[in-house]
């Protein structure tokens, strides 16, 4: 992909631009928990997201669209795949069900791309496997392929040492399959899982940073539910504003549950003009975000990380742009995502000319002027979609773009449509 820069401001509405990821992978593996149909509107139709979706006819659900409404209709009994389940680059399809399938009867194998499957597995695995789940795997076990021999668990509590909504979203599925559970984290990691759950009727309950899982008792009610525009891949486009002179953007129909728009009030916190207002709450408190140009200034983040941690590449195109030096600590939890973010985000700042230092859990950003580069994207979406923003002020060369459709197939589209020149 190359990217020219831009001639002028960025004044758009977008209510079209992609659909939550996070929640478009729970909506189908969710839909299995009842025995009625789900309906689904504004599914997001990104190749992790449709992979698992094949994932569940595998286990044997029907899926059929009209007028784009998504139906989803469980089968009587989950079946055993005589295949290989492919989650493509998604750590969270990986994550999810390996809890989930923990605790359903059957044989199952879980796979993925190059890159999911040089991603360690064994935060989930482990605790599964000490309350009885039979999971194996290369790397004994922390690597995918993973081979799951499902079935019901004992009840068991987990203390997680890292805040990862991805492991206590698998947890919580295995426990209420099961006899239940208790998970405790260090600090609130995103709720979208107990959000959806409780709404199908699922007993969960929260005591500060601990959640109390009870068994399913019977199968939960079906999903009825829109699936708003997500906040992560917006962010791309509410930087693009930020950084870009004279700029006023409008994102229609953002999620805004708390624990995703942290990174959007960062970017506050460095002086952008942003506004949040509320359309609507069923499931999640939906609204739009409206962002006008203001110089920034440099800030130091190191809390809520796991609040923001998917949006700490596209973040730091913000720093480079911003005046003085500003620094993310407290993330390690970068180095096992799709590549090892903090090197990798280092190493392409570095070639736009700018001044950057590496830390083990981060690294800070002195803002300055901004050079041309040819961007390594290491086959990471986010890499890529951030360093293309970054463009939008100095023009860029993504090498391995076409690891965006993965979760954001229009994101060359809108930038197109706002304004920007884009080789593909």
């Amino acid at each position: 992909m190359k990217i020219f820069a831009l001639k002028d401001r960025i004044e758009a509405k977008l209510e079209v631009i992609a659909a939550d990821k996070s929640i478009s992978h729970r909506c189908a593996i969710f839909s299995l928990l009842s025995d009625k149909p789900s309906t689904i509107k504004n599914y997001l139709k990104a190749e992790d997201t449709l992979n698992t979706l094949n994932i569940i006819k595998l286990l044997g659900a029907k899926v059929s669209e009209e007028n784009g409404v998504m139906t989803i209709i469980p089968p009587q009994k989950l079946q055993e795949p005589h295949s290989v389940l492919e989650c493509g680059n998604s750590g969270t399809a990986m994550r999810l069900l390996m809890g989930f399938l923990a605790a359903t009867d059957g044989f199952f194998v879980l796979s993925g791309d190059q890159y999911l499957n040089r991603r360690p597995m064994a935060r989930v695995g482990k605790p599964l496997i000490s309350v009885g789940a039979k999971i194996d795997g290369v790397s004994n076990g922390d690597m995918a392929p993973l081979c799951i021999r499902g079935g019901k668990l004992e009840y068991f509590k987990f203390e997680s040492k890292i805040a990862s909504a991805q492991v206590k979203s698998a947890l919580i599925l295995a426990g209420l399959k099961s006899n239940g559970c208790v998970i405790s984290e260090p600090e609130l990691s995103r709720d979208h899982t107990e959000r959806m759950l409780r709404g199908m009727g699922a007993e969960l309950v929260r005591n500060n940073l601990e959640v109390k899982v009870s068994p399913m008792q019977s199968p939960l009610k079906p999903l009825e539910i829109f699936v708003p525009n997500d906040p992560s891949s917006a962010f791309f486009f509410a930087v693009a504003a930020a950084i870009i002179p004279n700029s006023h953007l409008i994102l229609k129909n953002i999620l805004l549950n708390k624990t995703r728009i942290e990174a959007y009030k960062i970017l506050e916190k460095m002086g952008a003009d942003i506004k949040f207002k509320e359309t609507s709450s069923e499931y999640e408190s939906i609204g739009d975000i409206e962002i006008k140009y203001s110089q920034l200034r440099a800030v130091e983040v190191d809390e809520n990380i796991s609040w923001l941690i998917d949006e700490i590449p596209a973040l730091a195109i913000a720093f480079a742009n911003a005046k003085g030096k500003s620094v993310i600590r407290n993330a390690k939890e970068l180095r096992v995502k799709e590549s090892d973010r903090i090197s990798v985000v280092v190493e392409g700042l570095r070639k736009c000319g700018l001044e950057v230092s590496e830390f083990d859990d981060g690294f800070s950003v002195t803002g300055g002027e901004l050079n041309s580069a040819i961007i390594d994207s290491h086959g990471d979406h986010r890499i890529a979609m951030s360093f293309a923003i970054l463009g939008l002020k100095c023009g860029m060369v993504i090498e391995k773009s076409e690891f965006i459709s993965t979760s954001f197939p229009n994101f060359s589209n809108i930038l197109r449509e706002l304004g920007a020149s884009v080789e593909d």
